[in-house]
């Protein structure tokens, strides 16, 4: 692993790429342990957090937060050791678990929804936390609307931490081949000759104004990670399988093959706005990019009333008060963008002149409402081939 090291551009956050994901005799074994110990259901959003954790994407973490790591991070942004973490990571027992034989200094087994093994944890603590303001710091408001603040209210405030060895990876719907872990990614950079790689995170299908800030920053960089996020997400969110087919025809009809990669993120949304728009840069600096775009809105969530729990570029400016060096991921700052008529192509606020009359901006509802009825947003706007993906897939859904 050093000489893999001493290749790689970029260091792991925190010095070291954590591996927790067992294998072989040492699987065998702790399957066969876990049969005699106490479980905890995980939850979609801790199953997330179990493989992230494993195969080093949430490095340098090791396990569920302790409240040694748990209380800087929700008041300071950062873990016990000084090293900058914007967001807990945390694992709550379900009702009756405790009862069940859960205990400091013991290990328990960790399964899925049905029941299905996933991993072993070694519970070194048992604490409490406040959750209004762990919601309040971390998601800067503790509505219960916010679909990150539900989660703390509907998890509870006992939590359970400590390391933890990932067994079996998580059923998914995306494609497996897609799949690469972060010493994956980072060796296939090297093969490359991959020295600065820009990382683009994406919960929505690519439409024109994304390939216009993705291929600027192609531009100054030697290669592009496509890497959406395929964990939990919202229900109303475009599902991952009609997500993938979207980016595979962007990427094999308008940007080049050899200076780029589509890799599929098992990680879950938190809705958490500026915060979580730091945990996203910490994450593609782990998989080795050196690089993170941040456009407007990055992570959001809105109120019933539709309006935003956050400016459209508070995720931007969060990044002023971060020491660069503790961040060691240069992130790249775009505003919106559209297609001008005047200008006759795609330009942003800060590169454009012309008034709002020759701007073709669509609202998210408004392009929804097309595809369900089955009309084409103009090209300017989408390209026709995602399009036609999402058109059908809205009309598949009834």
């Amino acid at each position: 692993m050093a000489q893999a090291v001493e290749r790689w551009t970029i260091e792991p956050h925190g010095g070291r790429l954590v591996e927790r994901v067992a294998t072989g005799e040492e699987a065998e074994e702790l399957t066969r342990e876990a049969a005699s110990l106490p479980r905890h259901v995980l939850s979609q959003r801790e199953l997330c957090d179990l493989e992230m954790i494993a195969i080093g994407a949430f490095s340098p973490l090791d396990g569920f937060m302790t409240s040694e790591d748990y209380s800087p991070c929700v008041e300071s942004m950062q873990l016990a050791d000084g090293v900058l973490w914007p967001m807990p990571v945390t694992c709550s027992p379900r009702q009756g678990e405790l009862d069940g034989g859960i205990k400091e200094g013991a290990k328990i087994a960790l399964v899925d929804e049905g029941g299905r093994l996933k991993g072993i944890m070694e519970v070194h603590e048992i604490y409490r936390r406040d959750m209004g303001r762990e919601a309040k710091l971390t998601f800067g408001t503790d509505d219960e609307n916010h679909p990150g603040v539900a989660q703390i209210y509907a998890h509870g405030e006992t939590l359970i931490g400590g390391p933890v060895t990932l067994l079996e990876f998580p059923d998914r719907i995306a494609r497996p081949d897609l799949y690469r872990r972060p010493a994956e990614l980072r060796e296939l950079f090297v093969e490359r000759g991959w020295k600065r790689v820009v990382a683009f995170q994406t919960r929505n299908p690519i439409h024109r104004a994304h390939e216009y800030l993705t291929k600027c920053a192609l531009e100054i960089v030697d290669g592009l990670l496509l890497h959406p996020l395929v964990g939990q997400t919202k229900s109303d969110d475009v599902p991952a399988d009609v997500r993938i087919r979207c980016y595979e025809v962007m990427l094999d009809n308008y940007y080049p093959a050899d200076r780029t990669v589509l890799s599929l993120l098992p990680a879950s949304m938190r809705y958490g706005g500026p915060r979580e728009a730091v945990l996203h840069a910490i994450m593609r600096k782990n998989y080795g990019c050196t690089h993170f775009i941040v456009g407007r809105d990055h992570a959001g969530a809105r109120r019933p009333d539709g309006k935003p729990y956050y400016g459209s570029y508070d995720a931007q400016k969060i990044f002023d008060e971060i020491d660069s060096q503790e961040l060691g991921i240069t992130p790249l700052f775009f505003e919106h963008t559209f297609y001008c008529r005047k200008c006759q192509g795609m330009a942003s606020y800060k590169t454009c002149p012309c008034g709002d009359e020759h701007r073709l901006i669509l609202s998210g509802t408004k392009v929804r409402q097309m595809l369900r009825e089955g009309k084409m947003p103009p090209p300017e706007y989408t390209r026709p081939e995602v399009a036609q993906i999402l058109i059908e897939a809205y009309q598949n859904q009834g």
